[in-house]
């Protein structure tokens, strides 16, 4: 019976101590990363440079002093496909102070056919997962569509990992500065 409480004791205590290393290996990890994934709210957000779908280069940063809505998504994700309506209305109707940048994330598929049919007049950047250090993973994308909501002095208000509706999109670029 003194062995079985013994080693129960001793079982506990070692869960005790791995959940406090957990807990503080957590408070040590990467601050600007988040508990669901991807970076943090109040975080500077990474620029990057991508061609567009029309051959352009493109960087975050010529977009400082504009709000940005940048989305990550993929031509074979049903959620994607269900919120670009709302994001291409959403477009038509912001101001000038205010960007779409809509991230393919696998500009492998047909990407071209796809804007083409649902009349896209948005900005598609295109990342490649065969790119050095492809943007998706410096904004620790781990599901799409993931979308953030960027300032226009560069930080991070706001990131929505689903589909949108266009009133979501409009409550967050709205609750920006």
């Amino acid at each position: 019976m003194l062995k079985k409480i013994i080693a129960s004791v001793a079982l506990l205590s070692l869960i005790t101590v791995a959940i406090v290393q957990a807990m503080d290996n957590e408070s040590k990890g990467n601050d600007e990363k988040d508990a669901l994934g991807g970076l943090k709210i109040g975080a500077k957000a990474p620029n990057f440079s991508l061609k567009t779908l029309d051959g352009k280069q493109v960087e975050l940063s010529d977009y400082e002093g504009k709000k940005v809505m940048l989305n990550f998504w993929a031509t074979w994700c049903p959620p994607c496909k269900k919120e670009m309506p709302d994001m291409e209305k959403y477009t038509q109707q912001a101001g000038d102070d205010v960007v779409v940048l809509a991230v393919n994330i696998d500009p492998e598929n047909d990407v071209q056919a796809f804007v083409e049919d649902n009349g896209i007049t948005f900005t598609i950047p295109l990342d490649s997962q065969s790119a050095k250090n492809p943007v998706n993973e410096r904004y620790k994308i781990l599901s799409i569509p993931t979308t953030y909501f960027i300032d226009k002095k560069g930080i991070i208000r706001n990131k929505v990992i689903s589909a949108m509706t266009l009133k979501d999109m409009e409550r967050n670029i709205n609750s920006m500065q």
